[in-house]
């Protein structure tokens, strides 16, 4: 069976792809950012697909010793992310928030390489719609999300001779918790739905179904690729 780590698979977006991954036959194992976090995904994942592991993405250490604890691996998704809005105009949030959305992306893909090299194995890292336009809201956000999308082609150019293929995901509006409030506003729901041409928010298993798909043999010519997951919310 092949081994997956979902970095940021205890919740939200991760957490569905976590779910995707473990219905196509892959051994997921899930971080999450705290014990209490990881607690809840093993008990409502309590039929044998909830291995999840605490991780802090912005601990050089944590990550170094959280891979050199696996065998094997043959995927890597890169999920955990946060925003933090109107306060990302505040040094200190922003430093955090692009801590967490892109150095933390790096720190994992590095200390995943040797062990996906072995394999030739797969990445997948979450950029955003925002990777494509700014965000006046969530400067940090965007610019994470930016660096995302080029943090994954550069890597795909890097690691393809060590047969690994580095893609990425752009979520648009998803359901999940993040958005929740958003949902709930009809002044805000209203425009978002407008300007999305499916007229819908998208699911987290839609996200996920994408992520499995290119971790596959299909995708096997298939790298330095941003995918958007937007329902077409970025082309207009």
């Amino acid at each position: 069976m092949k081994k997956v780590v979902v970095i940021g698979g205890t919740r939200g977006i991760g957490e569905g792809v976590s779910a995707a991954l473990a219905d196509k036959g892959w051994s997921v194992i899930a971080t999450g950012v705290d014990d209490a976090e990881v607690e809840a995904y093993r008990r409502d994942h309590a039929d044998g697909t909830g291995s999840a592991q605490t991780l802090d993405v912005r601990d050089n250490a944590a990550v170094t010793e959280f891979f050199k604890g696996l065998e094997s691996l043959d995927a890597l998704v890169n999920c955990a992310g946060i925003l933090a809005r109107e306060a990302e105009y505040e040094i200190e949030t922003f430093e955090r928030v692009i801590d967490i959305n892109l150095t933390g992306t790096m720190r994992c893909c590095l200390a995943a390489q040797a062990l996906l090299a072995r394999n030739g194995g797969a990445i997948v890292n979450t950029a955003s719609m925002l990777s494509y336009f700014g965000g006046p809201l969530v400067p940090a956000y965007s610019a994470s999300k930016g660096g995302v999308a080029q943090l994954t082609k550069s890597l795909a150019g890097r690691w393809a001779d060590d047969g690994i293929r580095v893609n990425a995901v752009a979520p648009g509006w998803i359901e999940t918790e993040m958005t929740g409030a958003l949902r709930a506003d009809p002044e805000r729901n209203a425009p978002i739905l407008g300007r999305t041409p499916m007229r819908r928010w998208g699911q987290t298993a839609e996200v996920g179904a994408l992520v499995a798909w290119l971790v596959s043999a299909e995708a096997s010519f298939i790298t330095g690729a941003v995918y958007p997951v937007d329902g077409g919310y970025s082309a207009m």
